[in-house]
């Protein structure tokens, strides 16, 4: 396995297991050849990136994309909550009708009123690890900026 498949499986498992185009846009890597450590992640809002440690050594720098204005990411130290590879919003999303076309995106249900003849359908949220109620990593669109409800987005890995 090369080193840049080994960041990338290094990268994704610490998102996925423990606690979120092309790859040199997304990852640089300075792998240990012992990883020994326990995984963290650092934000910085700012930078708009994530830097993956193993125990004090630096892993992986991603980009990712944080909350926007009036969305804003909360700071702290966190602890993993749960961990959904499936998971999708139960406040955000589209309505879409009948045929599956989307009629209004990028929906707040407690706020925008269902258009006749349409239902709801959540966002995605791939690779959701929440970090605090309502908050998490996930796989979805890193524009460079802050763009999320709150969130942190980083790169979805296929």
């Amino acid at each position: 396995m090369n080193s840049i498949h080994k960041a990338v499986l290094t990268f994704a498992t610490a998102c996925c297991f423990t606690g979120c185009e092309t790859v040199s846009d997304l990852v640089t890597t300075n792998l240990p050849q012992s990883q020994s450590g326990r995984a963290s992640i650092l934000i910085r809002l700012r930078e708009q990136h994530a830097y993956l440690y193993r125990g004090n050594e630096q892993v992986s720098v991603a980009s990712i994309s944080t909350g926007r204005e009036g969305y804003r990411t909360p700071t702290g130290n966190y602890r993993v909550i749960r961990k959904d590879p499936d998971h999708r919003s139960g406040i955000y999303g589209d309505y879409v009708d009948a045929h599956g076309r989307i009629v209004k995106a990028n929906v707040d249900v407690r706020k925008d009123r269902r258009p006749r003849g349409t239902h709801y359908v959540r966002a995605p949220m791939p690779y959701y690890v929440e970090f605090r109620p309502g908050f998490g990593l996930h796989a979805g669109a890193r524009p460079g900026y802050p763009a999320s409800h709150g969130c942190v987005r980083l790169s979805y890995w296929k």
